[in-house]
């Protein structure tokens, strides 16, 4: 019933006309209380429902913010929705939240969905590598903020956090716990993310007098559970198997610990590991894990944020200043690398 009753219909069971019940919908202190609860009435006993299409199309503006993030089986995305989400609730807006799986491909295919939808703003955490889908995006003309990844340039914003400085607390605790020979679990070599903690680490251990050769990487084609067990087999198998690891993120660490588990490699004595992210599940795993804490759930409302400003100012008379936000990360010490060495 609702999808067939328009505007007219409820002015005609009112007695009044289209643009009161207008009035009514989007105005209702200009309308006599009287006349106001007539309407009303009849919008509830027709069951009406405004288009919001149409809404949206009239006034050239959507009421909806796109989320396109890395992976929403990672709780660390699902944590930055949740800020975004919040954010945009207040402003009366809605978050349409989609997952590019890691994937170039699809994260084209949905940032050409954002545009044929017109939406408000896209809040984009890229996985393409080359920066070619980000490119095409440009040329809708729709604003967009980058998370969990630095602005290059001077079109956009982006809220971050300073992933060199968490690359270094990482393996700065593992060295300070007398380990000298440390693996990086690292994930897919083209994100910056995983540059960053990388270059941290290799920082980390230049202030101990410690050269690059201590630290041996172990790239994995994603950044999930599977590939993390992936890595601990290899890492099983290495001749001079180091004594500590950091992973990129929590789940790849998670994934290590369970290959240990599986081998009887004991942690934190045989084997010290530091995660990153700090997502619910460090805590809670079978052997506490250490990790390096973002602030997800403010990163994705400040990000929010920025967007809307950005889209509030589109036709203010001072244009919109791009801004680079970098938040702080800050270390969790639990029992996963806390073996005496």
């Amino acid at each position: 019933m609702s999808q067939s009753v328009g505007i007219k219909d409820v002015a005609r069971a009112a007695g009044v006309s289209v643009g009161t019940v207008s009035n009514v919908i989007n105005r209702p202190d200009s309308v006599a209380s009287e006349t106001r609860a007539r309407v009303l009435s009849a919008i509830d006993r027709l069951g009406y429902v405004r288009s919001e299409s149409a809404r949206q199309l009239r006034a050239g503006r959507s009421r909806i913010m796109g989320l396109l993030v890395l992976d929403m089986g990672n709780p660390f995305f699902v944590d930055v929705a949740r800020g975004a989400e919040r954010a945009a609730r207040e402003a009366g807006l809605g978050v349409m939240v989609c997952n590019s799986g890691q994937s170039a491909g699809e994260e084209a295919e949905y940032l050409s969905l954002f545009a044929e939808q017109r939406v408000r703003g896209v809040l984009l955490t890229p996985a393409d590598a080359t920066g070619r889908n980000i490119q095409a995006f440009r040329r809708h003309g729709i604003p967009f903020v980058l998370v969990d990844r630095v602005a290059e340039g001077t079109t956009e914003c982006s809220v971050s956090v300073d992933d060199v400085a968490g690359g270094a607390l990482a393996v700065r605790h593992l060295v300070d716990a007398g380990h000298r020979s440390i693996a990086y679990v690292s994930g897919p070599p083209g994100f910056n993310q995983v540059r960053d903690r990388r270059a941290g680490a290799l920082e980390a251990l230049a202030e101990a007098g410690l050269g690059p050769d201590r630290l041996r990487e172990l790239p994995t084609e994603r950044l999930d559970v599977a590939a993390g067990r992936d890595a601990g087999a290899r890492l099983l198998g290495l001749a001079d198997r180091p004594t500590a690891v950091f992973c990129a993120n929590d789940l790849l660490a998670l994934g290590v610990l369970q290959a240990m588990y599986a081998a009887g490699v004991g942690v934190p004595d045989d084997l010290a590991i530091v995660g990153y992210d700090d997502i619910e599940f460090a805590a809670a795993a079978a052997v506490p894990l250490t990790s390096v804490r973002q602030p997800a759930v403010t990163m994705g409302a400040l990000a929010a944020e920025l967007l809307l400003e950005e889209t509030e100012t589109e036709t203010a008379v001072t244009p919109h200043a791009h801004r680079r936000v970098v938040l702080q990360p800050e270390l969790v010490v639990r029992r996963s690398s806390l073996s005496a060495r």
